[in-house]
């Protein structure tokens, strides 16, 4: 279950969208994306938004969510599954990290393992950055708007 304490390096929370809204810092302009938003979605309330972030959203999941028609036709839902299916990521990334060295001895070197440590890092990083877009355009979608501070 996520850690839903705040901290820079807690994940976000894959709790339904009844947080409150998210706040931009540094004053950012209202429309603008919230940090962490996806690159490749525009921000809240633009243009054609929701499609692009259908089109993010079916991208983090399983390809085979493709095959169904109510998860390619419900962002809602989508969006919910992303955040799931992200967490669940995450949580098998930390889980081989705790276990890879105990389980390949002896298979293989300890700079094979290195590396693959490496890589279980850099995908890490990612899986979050996924997971908290996912957060944010699940957010977006129920319509939680961005409320920038001052």
């Amino acid at each position: 279950m996520p850690d839903p304490s705040p901290g820079p390096s807690s994940r976000p929370s894959s709790r339904p969208p009844s947080r409150p809204p998210v706040r931009l810092r540094g004053g950012a302009a209202p429309g603008a994306a919230p940090r962490g938003w996806p690159d490749d979605v525009p921000p809240p309330g633009a243009e054609g938004w929701e499609q692009r972030a259908a089109a993010w959203l079916l991208d983090a999941c399983p390809p085979d969510y493709r095959g169904h028609a109510v998860l390619v036709r419900q962002p809602r839902v989508l969006a919910r599954l992303a955040v799931l299916h992200s967490g669940a990521q995450l949580d098998g990334l930390r889980r081989a990290v705790a276990t890879l060295r105990a389980d390949l001895s002896g298979a293989v070197g300890p700079r094979v393992v290195d590396a693959a440590l490496e890589a279980l890092e850099a995908e890490r990083v990612r899986l979050l950055a996924v997971e908290e877009g996912a957060v944010l355009v699940e957010q977006a979608l129920s319509g939680v708007r961005v409320v920038p501070s001052l």
